[in-house]
């Protein structure tokens, strides 16, 4: 994107974030923000990460969350019950999403399925003509991100991801204090994760539990059996349905490091790490670095810990002329000689912004003023996925730095896409 570009819509949607908060416009016109309008109406899939979803979005003016949707009657029971504590309005409870999709009133579905369902109902979310904001990574494969753009387009949706950093102001005005020059030429970002994650130990195989619709949760995902240390989490370290931690916890730095430094695609991407601490279920890596090489002589680097909580910190850019410390909830600029010049903190992670910027988009009908939407959201997560490719190939990836595929090795652009249950496949 060129960079006159790339400011304006910067500025642009950073006052639409503002300017949105307790400001609401007719989804289906193009009303201005200051103008009385009518609710926007959505429904929420998957209920972990979307009870916080239910608590941003429901403390919204003029929204209505008109369904709540988990495939775990328990979890529906209870984010139900919190919804109509929050709003004074209960919400209604359903087993399948696709009851939210055929439902005219419904705006928007707000995805935060696992990762294996985020793109297929992202893609019926929009041929349904619904908005969706669909949790981070926006995808479980490169293919899948790709189709979501496809889908975004031809039904002219707004899809927002859950990088909600993207809208946060202290992030904002960080990286505009990047693109103005604060500490010269960005030629290097270095972000790290850590965690104190545990064993999954070995699991069982066992009788599906009543209060779980096992099989609608795999819907998309080719079919394998039930064992007792899968739901509600631990799908997350399994190829099968998650990313691992790269695509769990990496995307949201990786996201800042692109976004701070002005990248699209890389042109090399290297990985080292695996499985150190423990002998269990678990196929991802739990240690795990990825080098990510740009044109014009630039890289990104990620270094992720699931089993040790020490991290030298969040995200750092070095410039010819200094580093920039991005935080959580601060920001911190210094010189060339490692002389502080300037901090800022502000302690907003961007939820509340996110799902402000969102509505917005939807009530101005303009998908491009959505922070994190889903060409830079696939952009983030593709990086994600080079990572985890080049981990399990464990090869160098040679990229096209017009698209991000894979060049010169057709094992690894085997992972681009996978096989799907049949009649689930995502179509646009």
């Amino acid at each position: 994107m060129p960079a006159s570009i790339d400011r304006r819509r910067f500025l642009g949607s950073a006052a639409i974030g503002v300017a949105a908060s307790g400001l609401s416009v007719s989804a289906k016109s193009n009303i201005k923000y200051d103008s009385p309008n009518t609710r926007v109406v959505v429904g929420i899939m998957g209920m972990s990460r979307g009870r916080r979803l239910a608590e941003s979005f429901g403390q919204q003016p003029n929204v209505h969350i008109k369904y709540v949707c988990d495939v775990d009657s328990r979890r529906l029971d209870k984010v139900a019950h919190t919804v109509e504590q929050q709003t004074g309005r209960a919400p209604q409870k359903v087993g399948d999403f696709r009851r939210i999709l055929d439902d005219p009133e419904v705006d928007a579905l707000l995805n935060a399925g696992p990762n294996h369902w985020h793109a297929p109902a992202t893609i019926l979310a929009c041929s349904a003509g619904k908005h969706t904001y669909v949790e981070k990574p926006c995808s479980h494969t490169p293919r899948e991100g790709e189709l979501m753009v496809a889908a975004a387009r031809k039904y002219n949706r707004a899809v927002q991801m859950g990088t909600q950093r993207r809208s946060s102001p202290g992030a904002r005005e960080a990286v505009q204090q990047l693109r103005e020059g604060a500490i010269g030429r960005v030629y290097m970002v270095r972000t790290w994760y850590s965690s104190g994650r545990g064993t999954l130990g070995r699991g069982k195989a066992a009788p599906v539990p009543a209060h779980l619709d096992y099989e609608l949760w795999q819907g998309p995902a080719t079919r394998v059996p039930y064992k007792d240390n899968l739901i509600h989490y631990n799908w997350h370290w399994h190829w099968h349905w998650g990313n691992g931690e790269l695509g769990n916890n990496g995307v949201h730095t990786l996201d800042l490091c692109r976004w701070g430094m002005g990248v699209d695609y890389p042109i090399r991407v290297t990985s080292s790490g695996g499985r150190y601490l423990f002998d269990d279920d678990q196929e991802t890596p739990d240690t795990h670095t990825v080098c990510y090489e740009f044109e014009g002589k630039r890289s990104i680097s990620w270094a992720g810990l699931s089993n040790n909580r020490h991290s030298p910190g969040f995200v750092t850019f070095y410039g010819d002329r200094g580093a920039l410390d991005l935080g959580r909830g601060y920001y911190a600029i210094y010189d060339k000689d490692d002389k502080l010049v300037t901090k800022k903190v502000d302690g907003n992670y961007g939820d509340i912004p996110h799902a402000q910027n969102f509505l917005a988009a939807i009530r101005n009908g303009d998908s491009m003023i959505c922070n994190a939407e889903i060409l830079e959201a696939h952009k983030s997560t593709l990086m994600c996925h080079l990572g985890n490719i080049a981990h399990r190939t464990g090869r160098n990836l040679r990229c096209d730095p017009s698209n991000g595929h894979i060049l010169g090795d057709e094992e690894a652009m085997g992972y681009w896409s996978k096989e799907y249950a049949k009649g689930w496949e995502p179509k646009v």
